[in-house]
């Protein structure tokens, strides 16, 4: 079982200690004292729900290397549920944004490890969604994968703005879960 101390929780939320302690002692987080001394642990799991609960992003530490969040930005609602049921079938966790302006602020909140993005969208395309994620520290090291219905040109100025990857719509998709596996491999890592 992977846990934090209240210090760690502290760090990664910029809190003091002391908030954390009340956060476990109001019950808000779930945490256990250890024999002994008493000094708080906390689940990482119940950290994580507790930052979801409350809609705080998760830290760079607990992302890492299992993330497998993919945040699918695409502005026909068909085409991202089934994009989202291929992907959670083959065990990713799926929040979708229907426009680039969405799709932007969820990449903060939502923190994926990879974002299908469609180029042809209302207001902001899908290429200033990726040039955004380039330019930006926080995004940059996300993996994007261009899913659209536009021509090779199109497809190969995704590619040389950024994209890690580029699929036509229509899609196989065996050939959507292949990329994304390939781009998210499973870590055999853990937290310390």
């Amino acid at each position: 079982m992977k846990t934090l101390t209240t210090g760690d929780i502290a760090k990664m939320c910029d809190v003091n200690l002391r908030t954390v302690i009340r956060w476990i002692d109001r019950g808000a987080l779930k945490g256990f004292k250890l024999p002994g001394r008493g000094n708080n642990r906390v689940r990482v799991e119940d950290f994580v729900s507790f930052l979801q609960e409350h809609d705080m992003p998760l830290p760079a530490e607990l992302a890492g290397e299992n993330n497998r969040r993919v945040l699918i930005i695409d502005d026909e609602a068909a085409v991202a549920r089934s994009i989202a049921r291929i992907l959670r079938s083959a065990g990713y966790e799926t929040e979708a944004a229907m426009d680039g302006f969405q799709g932007g602020s969820m990449l903060v909140k939502f923190q994926p490890a990879l974002v299908t993005l469609d180029l042809r969208m209302p207001g902001i395309s899908g290429y200033d969604v990726l040039k955004f994620i380039r330019s930006t520290p926080e995004t940059a090291h996300i993996k994007v994968v261009v899913l659209s219905a536009l021509d090779q040109q199109a497809l190969q100025r995704a590619l040389d703005e950024g994209a890690d990857a580029v699929l036509s719509k229509p899609f196989d998709n065996q050939a959507l879960t292949d990329v994304v596996e390939r781009l998210l491999p499973v870590a055999t890592t853990e937290l310390a």
